[in-house]
């Protein structure tokens, strides 16, 4: 399974965000297979929803993540592995190694230094799968970081490239706004939009590999204040010792 916990970064002073993030949230997920607890406000200031760990779970998994950070006012953390069964109807009342570990997830997001992708997955310890789920937080992390500094004008070439239904969406873009298509193409490749498109596969690939079904894995065997395979958290970024 795969869970993603997201808590609101600096609420005193911005006020309740959830109401808007579960709307942007559900933009992305209507008419998506995947999802297996709808994403809800658990408690205080946080959301949170269970996705399969297969191809379409995990591949919204990665548009969700990214879409949050894209907003900017979250703390995002992944938990991949185990759930209890049989599994509630919301999300606030399952529980399970997945549960836990979206919770260190964003513990450690939160610890991020000014500047970092606010963002964490924690996996199952035991290898190979404690190595992709360093992969795949690290693919993330620049994902994050892609969407994070997207301009304004190349936010608006994607968004109006990926609303195109038709044979030739670049032309339709240029249409829509107005612009030449070298212009758009222009927009697109300093908004790093191809790369951005190629690597969202992968990621999706290597979440749904480290939370894949783990059998009677024990959430016990979790320490939410570690990395499960020795990454830490400092004030400049992540490290990996493998």
């Amino acid at each position: 399974m795969i869970v993603v916990t997201a808590d609101q970064r600096g609420s005193t002073g911005a006020g309740d965000c959830v109401p808007e993030a579960l709307t942007l949230v559900a933009a992305r997920v209507r008419g998506r297979p995947g999802v297996v607890l709808p994403f809800d406000r658990t408690v205080g200031d946080e959301l949170q929803g269970a996705l399969a760990a297969d191809e379409d779970g995990a591949a919204l998994a990665v548009d969700v993540v990214l879409d949050l950070v894209r907003d900017g006012g979250w703390s995002v953390g992944i938990g991949l592995g185990a759930v209890d069964r049989p599994l509630p109807t919301e999300s606030r009342a399952a529980s399970g190694a997945a549960f836990v570990r979206a919770r260190a997830a964003v513990d450690r997001a939160k610890r991020r230094g000014r500047g970092s992708v606010p963002l964490a997955v924690v996996g199952p310890q035991e290898e190979p799968r404690a190595t992709v789920t360093a992969d795949a937080q690290a693919l993330l992390h620049l994902l994050g970081a892609v969407v994070a500094r997207r301009s304004a004008a190349g936010w608006e070439a994607v968004d109006t490239l990926v609303a195109q239904r038709g044979p030739a969406p670049q032309r339709a873009s240029a249409a829509a706004l107005g612009v030449s298509e070298q212009a758009v193409s222009q927009r697109l490749r300093a908004a790093l939009w191809a790369e951005d498109a190629a690597a969202r596969p992968l990621a999706a690939r290597l979440l749904r590999a480290a939370g894949a079904d783990p059998g009677d894995e024990d959430p016990s065997d979790e320490d939410p204040g570690d990395d499960a395979h020795g990454a830490r958290d400092d004030e400049t970024g992540e490290g990996h010792a493998r």
